[in-house]
């Protein structure tokens, strides 16, 4: 049986007719259309699937859509866009920081989610926020610098 549920994403209240156990990752993909957000294991193993709920990460593909009735859902669409692109986007452009790309929305959630804590993460933190996060690419020490980056464009800075 579906119900409609009604969540802000990215910035916009959306109503999705769903059954309650229909975990999110499909009606963001299916229903909305928003496929940067990416389907990797289905076990909170991988991290592809990364949002933020109520700017908390969560792993979409466990979530379901009874537990985000209400609720603000952040994905990488969300984060902006070519003609005004995140800090964290422009960052990851600059450093090359992508390969095959299927994790990093993933991983640019997870490190807005850190960069909104800690304007001015250590390496290690950087690391630390990443761990729950599978990349094969070899991008890492890119992708640690993309976020050092973001963080200093962000406080204003010069990124180093």
């Amino acid at each position: 049986m579906t119900q409609t549920f009604e969540m802000t994403v990215n910035g916009t209240v959306k109503q999705v007719e769903a059954a309650p156990s229909l975990p999110l990752i499909y009606a963001l993909r299916n229903e909305l259309g928003l496929t940067g957000t990416r389907y990797g294991c289905g076990l909170e193993q991988c991290g592809c699937c990364m949002v933020l709920i109520d700017d908390e990460p969560a792993y979409a593909c466990t979530r379901t859509m009874d537990s985000v009735a209400g609720r603000a859902v952040l994905t990488a669409e969300g984060l902006g866009g070519a003609a005004n692109p995140h800090p964290l986007q422009q960052a990851f452009l600059d450093e090359q920081a992508g390969q095959c790309g299927y994790c990093l929305s993933g991983i640019l959630i997870s490190a807005k989610a850190l960069l909104d804590r800690n304007p001015k993460p250590s390496r290690d933190q950087i690391v630390a926020a990443l761990d729950g996060h599978l990349c094969r690419c070899g991008a890492h020490t890119r992708i640690i610098r993309a976020i050092g980056r973001a963080a200093a464009l962000l406080r204003g800075e010069e990124p180093a």
